[in-house]
């Protein structure tokens, strides 16, 4: 119907408006027909936000989906895949950055925004305070929610079309009884009883259709919602043949059906056919695709069908349940097949659906379904099944803890299998171990997993679950990850290259994503170019499949990061060391901590912040007793930590942290360029000179070029400091040679010797363009003014501190912020002084900009698109 006394206020200038009436008022049509008239329809993002968007995920995704489909977001906003683990408040972030451009008008529309939940609200809210002026929000709820609306009120932005305004006029009900082909001789006495509520006037409509007195029955119809759904069920549901009835009562169960099932649920065929006239007929039934092939129903009917169902054949619906279940789990729809196992009270069949889908699921990057649904079975029950302990291992490696793993595993291990599941277990357990073994860092017991996993590979159980590939790439990359960790990086090259090519060939993203993040690792000590590529692959497959909380994007992030503190762009770095820092998950990933916190400590290092650095440092030096084995980046971090109490002076607490180590660790060529720095530091440059003698000659051989460069340059400060020019030349430009192919600058900051450089230039050397842009690197640091404050945190900012950053862009007040956030004043200003100091700021304006330009924050919009952010 066009009701063009409400469509014309739609369009109203305000930033917001709201459409907030009862359930059934017509809120979801008068949007629709305000569309379609007004010609916005190319300029109109519909989002429903219905019961299945209570999650702020999987919100958002329908949010970003639906604006991709107008004329300006498709231009501006990047897709994103459903994961788990998604964080609203980031997808938020990014729209904002993706929207700052927007210069045409763009109308985003929320239906149903009360089945919001809490974060969802929040998230909506600082999207409209910060939004660009061209984009509009309309919002269509059955009450109001927690937005803030007030101030818009206060400021002439909010338009509102209430409950009093939706109300059916008599002349509108004529229409719409009209439309039904209803010859109904007064009108007003029904428009009064129902006081114009949409939905009743339709139930009065449909019920009066072909009744042979429409008039006496329209003045029987009254009653308050109770007595609607009762007329909903006596009148409409009652009224449709046996067939139809049988239908919609079996069918109930389903969040969505199609002819199949409803065949397979009703024992009768032609079940699309009826659903299809269902849903010409607007009687509660809605396809869902074009092809309308699937349908579900109105939620209130639903759910009425579904209590209609318990009352008259409450036998049979854990039957039915179950029937739904082997429909799903053989149609390639594990998750709702082990769903409807569950409801039907069947656990045995749960968890035999769960125990075969888990490996596809676990390769599919999907561990917050699977956490899910290990939750929906009773209190026990996975102590009790040993694939269950299986699976609950898998969920707890997952969620990061390895003792909980480790101790389910053990469960899984003793309890006893029912008859024909032990090649499945196995596969189960299998599993699991080498995904303990390799978070452990256990290279031993990887390797006996992974040649354990690949014979299993080859049995009935991986070929009847389609899962022998899938297997070997897992053995494969599981291989190639520990080959790295204990640095021999030409086996664990060729492991990954076999295991992300065939990941690659069987369409798995995640075993792909998994390989080429520690293919990149591998590259950062071999290629810095080929390391950065494979870096950004892997972070590129993670922000398609959202997967950027997972530790290894967090290994990814580091990787880019890494090379670019080595190549001395270090405020370039710090986004990247940031993303990393996000992901750190030091008990369930303590290598891959490991490698983050000493990275943090040379950026900090590198800076000329030494005693954060040290404090780095000894943070992942805590982590290495957490590793099964030591792997090559302790050793290179212990060496990090003593050049880091060599720069604060601290020469004899350096020389204990040399002499605690073993002979054959103090030996080595990482530690022995330490020892080179501390004997500069208490000006014995011939013992720093013996001390990384052997490096140079390979006695003492490193891993990395980047180290031979730091020992050639070592010796070439010795060999000035002896007053011998022309040794001392020689071995800077041997540091200059090895240093130029990946440009390994910083170690030129951490020893600077800008005198001896300015002198190297005005000789021949064949790098004087890279000795060029060393001398302007240790310009730009003597230069640059000092940091406003201490550096950012070793750890990450917490969550509340974070949901306080997201409102500091915006006009609210402490109070205003505090409000929003349901906590006291008190505890916002905690938390923003707590920001500041993390930050190295002393107000709101530069926290803003510090968090901007830490990708913390969204950039602000372009100028002259001014918003109320701050």
């Amino acid at each position: 119907m066009s009701r063009s006394r409400l469509v014309g206020r739609l369009g109203a200038q305000a930033r917001v408006t709201v459409v907030s009436a009862p359930a059934g008022s017509g809120k979801t049509v008068l949007l629709r027909s305000w569309i379609g008239q007004a010609g916005v329809a190319g300029s109109a993002a519909w989002v429903p936000a219905g019961r299945g968007e209570r999650d702020p995920p999987r919100f958002w995704l329908s949010l970003l989906a639906a604006l991709r489909q107008t004329d300006a977001g498709s231009a501006l906003v990047r897709d994103l895949t459903a994961a788990p683990d998604l964080d609203g408040w980031v997808i938020t972030e990014r729209l904002l950055a993706d929207l700052a451009p927007l210069e045409d008008r763009v109308w985003l529309v929320v239906d149903d925004a009360h089945e919001l939940g809490p974060d969802a609200l929040r998230q909506l809210e600082l999207l409209i305070l910060r939004a660009p002026p061209e984009l509009r929000f309309v919002l269509a709820t059955r009450h109001d929610v927690r937005l803030g609306l007030h101030r818009l009120r206060l400021e002439g932005e909010l338009a509102e079309i209430r409950e009093p305004d939706l109300r059916f006029t008599v002349a509108e009900a004529r229409e719409l009884f009209a439309a039904a082909g209803v010859d109904l001789p007064e009108v007003a006495p029904l428009v009064e009883r129902t006081e114009g509520w949409a939905a009743g006037l339709r139930l009065a409509a449909l019920s009066l259709a072909g009744h042979p007195d429409p008039g006496r029955l329209a003045a029987d119809f009254s009653g308050t919602e109770r007595t609607v759904a009762e007329y909903l069920l006596a009148e409409v549901l009652d009224r449709q043949d046996e067939p139809v009835r049988r239908l919609l009562l079996r069918t109930s169960i389903l969040e969505r059906v199609n002819g199949e099932l409803a065949g397979l649920l009703t024992g009768d065929s032609g079940g699309e056919r009826l659903l299809a006239d269902l849903e010409a007929a607007n009687a509660f039934v809605v396809a869902l695709d074009p092809g309308r092939s699937w349908f579900r129903y109105h939620h209130l009917f639903a759910d009425l069908l579904q209590l209609q169902l318990r009352r008259t054949e409450p036998d049979q619906v854990a039957g039915l349940h179950r029937a739904v279940a082997r429909w799903f789990a053989g149609h390639g729809y594990p998750v709702q097949a082990i769903r409807h196992a569950q409801a039907a009270l069947d656990w045995d069949l749960a968890a035999r659906l769960l125990a075969d889908y888990w490996p596809g699921l676990y390769l599919d990057g999907q561990a917050a379904v699977i956490h899910e649904l290990l939750g929906g079975f009773p209190a026990g029950a996975r102590a009790a099944d040993a694939e269950l302990a299986a699976v609950a291992a898998g969920d707890e490696l997952a969620r990061g803890s390895l003792e909980a793993a480790g101790q389910y595993l053990a469960l899984a291990e003793r309890a006893s299998v029912p008859e024909g599941r032990a090649g499945q277990a196995q596969l189960l357990l299998g599993m699991v171990r080498l995904l303990l073994a390799r978070q452990r860092g256990d290279p031993a017991a990887v390797a006996e997993e992974a040649r354990r996993l690949q014979a299993l590979a080859e049995a009935p159980e991986a070929a009847q679950a389609g899962l022998g590939d899938e297997l070997r790439a897992l053995a494969l990359i599981s291989l190639g990850s520990i080959e790295f960790w204990v640095a021999r990086f030409e086996e664990a090259g060729r492991y990954l290259d076999h295991g992300v090519a065939l990941a690659r060939r069987i369409g798995r993203p995640y075993l792909e994503f998994t390989g080429l993040v520690y293919a990149a690792v591998i590259e950062f000590w071999r290629s810095f170019a080929l390391a950065v590529e494979r870096g950004r692959q892997a972070a590129e497959l993670a922000e398609r499949h959202g997967w950027t909380d997972e530790p290894g994007a967090g290994l990814a992030s580091l990787i880019v990061g890494g090379v670019l503190v080595w190549q001395g762009q270090l405020e370039e770095a710090e986004p990247w060391m940031q993303r990393a820092e996000r992901t750190l998950r030091a008990e369930a990933e303590p290598a891959s901590a490991l490698i983050i916190r000493a990275h943090r400590g040379l950026l900090e290092l590198a800076r000329g912040r030494d005693v954060d650095a040290l404090a780095a440092f000894q943070a992942a030096d805590q982590l290495a007793g957490r590793l099964a084995e030591p792997n090559l980046m302790v050793l290179t971090n212990r060496s990090f930590l003593v050049h880091a109490l060599v720069r604060l002076g601290e020469t004899q607490r350096a020389e204990q942290a040399l002499a605690g180590l073993a002979d054959q660790d103090r030996d080595g060529g990482v530690m022995r360029i330490s020892l080179a720095a501390l004997r500069l530091a208490q000006d014995d440059p011939h013992a720093a000179i013996a001390a990384v003698a052997p490096v140079l000659d390979g006695s003492a051989p490193v891993r990395w070029p980047g180290w031979l460069a730091q020992a050639f340059l070592l010796e070439a400060i010795a060999r000035d400091a002896l007053g011998n020019p022309l040794a001392a030349a020689s071995s800077l430009e041997h540091a200059l040679d090895v240093a130029e192919p990946d440009g390994v600058l910083t170690m030129f900051l951490l020893h600077p010797v800008p005198g001896l450089l300015e002198r190297h230039a005005r000789q021949r050397t064949a790098h004087a363009a890279l000795v060029a842009d060393i001398l302007s690197l240790l310009a730009g640091r003597r230069s640059a003014p000092p940091p406003a404050g201490p550096p950012l945190p070793l750890e990450p900012l917490s969550d509340s501190e974070l949901r306080v950053l997201r409102y500091l862009p915006t006009n609210l007040s402490g109070p205003e912020i505090a409000a929003e956030l349901y906590v006291s004043h008190n505890t916002v200003r905690t938390h923003i002084s707590h920001l500041y100091a993390k930050l190295g700021t002393h107000t709101r304006a530069e926290a803003v900009a510090r968090a901007r330009a830490l990708g913390l924050l969204a950039p602000s919009p372009l100028p002259g698109q001014a918003t109320r952010a701050g």
